[in-house]
């Protein structure tokens, strides 16, 4: 990516940008697809020979139709399709009588302008951001130009040490740090040391923000990730902001929309994710953070494919953009670092001081 390119685009995200995903575009290793009037562009990774769009093209709504004809007429042109993943309701709505759609799951949405109402209606809210103020927790927003990256990359390489997985990339690239300038940081200090940050991204034609991230260290109080949306979603109203979401749960069906039009095999699959999964991902305790947090709504989020059947390659192809190699190298770590918290948790159970 070209700084011009990444200029431009960027241009286009902060005039065009409503899917959640849509500044994600210009974070690193995301190839720059702009359209022949230059009045749209799109995100994607290749893997094999499939182009994974981040969200959807980014333009004017009523060009959205035409433009996603040309990136898959382009794409056809140089022998590769087109695969959405993380588009919402409307690329789904023009694309789903045409193309084969897989409900990914659901975003949270608030608005922030209600922000205060929830925290006054939910008593063990409340209670988690005691807890963390009681343990002298408190969260600045910092400027751009004033981020202390280093002690913040320390949290961050802290926070990817106890995960389950390996760094990601694609729309989950966890270092930041190199394009702050329309992003908000808040940071949660603790004796003045940094023990968690906040990153939120724009949705410009939402008027709102993606909490993109919320690292923190292992021994950050409990409260402190409610205490970071909690300033957020503050600052987010001062600034007149109507919209605010946590981003895509993954396999969550709390929009209702579980299984729409998919096929048996789709349907089987995931199924045994979500009855599973949380071997290689905490899918389920990300899900219900997200909802104790009481939002207004919930989003349905879809991977959209060039076809009337959604083909099995095309899970290949999602799994290879996020692990930005190989992705049965990627679900044969999960299962090694799965197998590996199940031993060590055999182990202290039956130690003399379990």
């Amino acid at each position: 990516m070209t700084i011009p390119d990444w200029k431009r685009a960027r241009q286009l995200v902060l005039s065009y940008g409503w899917n959640s995903t849509a500044y994600q575009i210009l974070n690193p290793g995301i190839t720059l697809w702009f359209s022949e009037r230059g009045d749209a562009v799109a995100g994607y990774v290749r893997f094999a020979s499939t182009w994974v769009i981040a969200g959807a093209p980014i333009c004017l709504e009523s060009r959205l139709g035409d433009v996603a004809d040309e990136l898959e007429t382009h794409a056809k042109s140089l022998g590769q399709r087109v695969l959405y993943f993380g588009a919402g309701g409307r690329l789904e709505k023009l694309r789903g009588a045409t193309h084969a759609r897989l409900h990914i799951g659901a975003q949270p949405v608030w608005n922030p302008q209600k922000w205060n109402a929830i925290v006054e209606s939910k008593a063990s809210l409340r209670a988690q951001l005691h807890r963390a103020r009681n343990k002298n927790v408190s969260v600045v927003e910092c400027h751009p130009d004033a981020v202390p990256v280093k002690q913040l990359r320390s949290v961050l390489d802290e926070w990817l040490s106890f995960r389950g997985l390996p760094p990601l990339a694609f729309l989950v690239t966890p270092d930041l740090f190199g394009n702050l300038a329309d992003r908000r940081i808040f940071v949660a200090y603790q004796h003045d040391e940094p023990v968690a940050f906040l990153v939120a991204t724009p949705i410009p034609s939402r008027a709102g923000w993606l909490v993109e991230e919320w690292p923190r260290r292992r021994n950050a109080p409990n409260g402190t990730t409610h205490l970071l949306v909690d300033a957020a979603m503050r600052a987010f109203a001062l600034s007149g902001a109507q919209y605010a979401t946590l981003g895509l749960a993954p396999l969550s069906v709390r929009d209702g929309h579980e299984g729409d039009g998919e096929a048996h095999w789709l349907r089987l699959v995931l199924a045994w994710l979500r009855a599973h999964g949380t071997r290689f991902f905490n899918f389920r305790g990300l899900e219900a953070f997200k909802a104790g947090m009481l939002p207004h709504s919930w989003e349905p989020i879809y991977a959209i494919s060039q076809g009337k059947r959604f083909p099995p390659l095309a899970l290949r192809a999602i799994a290879g953009a996020f692990s930005a190699g190989s992705p049965e190298l990627l679900v044969a770590r999960g299962i090694a670092n799965a197998a590996l918290r199940e031993f060590k948790g055999l182990l202290s159970r039956d130690s003399p001081e379990g």
